[in-house]
């Protein structure tokens, strides 16, 4: 692939992923992404194959930093109990964002027929989540950590949902809720 051809589907992905997570995959039409990344349709077919190849790379990208986020909030967490609440912790950051729009995996998934990639994307991510946070409690060996995983990703959906739906997403009560009732599972669990 030539740099000109990379900075077209570059710039391709770039407005996809604002245009997408700002104002839905499935209201935003493949036309205006084209015009506003200033590219060729023929850019769209030979790099993601049409618009759904386009959404799925735009969720591929957004399941990546979103790993990327958790992983540098995991090595900042020493303790079981300190990772676990560094990632929480981490999920605020997000919340702050002038462009926080929510969950982008809800999102897409919400929006389209299921089953589709979209749906596949959204498993995959909400499988890492649970995932992170059951093998830190088996590490502590927590009894039961696929329950106590549950919980945990039910709050961090529950505080994501939260800071999306109410009207300032900054709001301290939402972290402050979240971590407190993070910090009471984990005394519950004896971590």
């Amino acid at each position: 692939m030539t740099e000109e051809q990379r900075s077209a589907s570059e710039r391709l992905l770039d407005t996809a992923e604002r245009l997408f997570y700002a104002e839905g995959v499935h209201t935003v039409g493949i036309d205006r992404v084209l015009a506003e990344a200033g590219v060729a349709k023929a850019t769209l077919y030979k790099n993601f194959g049409n618009k759904d190849g386009l959404v799925a790379a735009y969720l591929d990208r957004r399941h990546e930093r979103q790993v990327a986020r958790v992983t540098a909030a995991l090595e900042r967490g020493g303790t079981p109990r300190e990772q676990v609440l560094a990632v929480f912790d981490s999920q605020t950051q997000l919340f702050a964002r002038p462009d926080f729009r929510g969950c982008a995996f809800a999102a897409a998934t919400a929006e389209g027929p299921g089953g589709g990639p979209n749906e596949e994307r959204s498993r995959t991510y909400r499988g890492y989540v649970r995932t992170v946070f059951r093998d830190i409690l088996e590490r502590a060996g927590v009894a039961d950590a696929e329950s106590l995983a549950a919980r945990l990703h039910l709050i961090y959906d529950g505080a994501q949902m939260s800071a999306r739906m109410d009207p300032d997403p900054t709001n301290p009560e939402i972290v402050a809720n979240a971590r407190a009732l993070v910090e009471a599972v984990l005394d519950a669990a004896g971590l």
